[in-house]
């Protein structure tokens, strides 16, 4: 199985840490936080990933090589100067991606998750996602998940997580270019056609400085 890692956002909100360094290459204990998914995706036996760069890509490419480094094999998707947002840039690396299923994680999260549990995962509708308790900055939540379906509302609304494991028939019919992932994501919930999970593990959305800081303060 493939994996892709969401890495060409700007990170305004990270700024000034985003001036000079893209946001996946902030050092945050003994790692930068791209590094913890690479490490992740190798223990789980995921050797092929793409990475899709945009602002300050040439660093993503110089630091992580081929990553050889992580026991993996990294493929770069490049977006050029302006990032195709989320699903504009899992669709622009389709090519590169090559399969019928493959998981995505948002590069901004950080997260103990076992990425065993989707490489096994037999995918029967067009995405499956994994989902957490909804965190202080979200609490409205996202989706709600009801006899293993994701749905838009409901009584007990949860935040995804940034990590999901897709099928290419969720973007058929899409056309490529600058688009978001949730409105895609929303469309195929009506249709019972997404699964979910509920994680209870450590997981942190690296939006703000403070966020930051306290992923930072967990690691020490």
């Amino acid at each position: 199985m493939k994996a892709m890692i969401l890495a060409a956002g700007r990170g305004e909100r990270l700024r000034p840490h985003t001036d000079m360094t893209p946001k996946p290459l902030i050092q945050v204990g003994q790692h930068r936080l791209i590094e913890y998914h690479l490490l992740n995706l190798a223990r789980a036996g995921i050797e092929d990933v793409i990475i899709n760069i945009s602002w300050l890509g040439n660093q993503v490419r110089d630091i992580l090589g081929d990553g050889r480094n992580y026991h993996t094999k990294i493929s770069y998707s490049d977006e050029g100067e302006e990032a195709l947002e989320t699903a504009g840039g899992i669709i622009n690396a389709l090519p590169l991606l090559d399969t019928d299923r493959f998981i995505v994680i948002n590069g901004d999260i950080w997260c103990d998750y076992d990425f065993t549990g989707l490489t096994n995962k037999l995918l029967d509708k067009v995405a499956h996602l994994v989902l957490v308790h909804n965190p202080e900055h979200n609490t409205g939540g996202d989706f709600a998940l009801e006899n293993g379906l994701i749905s838009n509302i409901g009584e007990d609304m949860l935040t995804y997580s940034g990590i999901g494991l897709y099928s290419a028939e969720l973007f058929a019919g899409t056309k490529p270019g600058k688009r978001a992932l949730a409105p895609i994501l929303r469309k195929k919930a009506e249709q019972n056609k997404i699964s979910g999970e509920i994680y209870n593990g450590k997981w942190i959305d690296i939006g703000t400085i403070e966020r930051l800081a306290q992923l930072r303060s967990f690691l020490s």
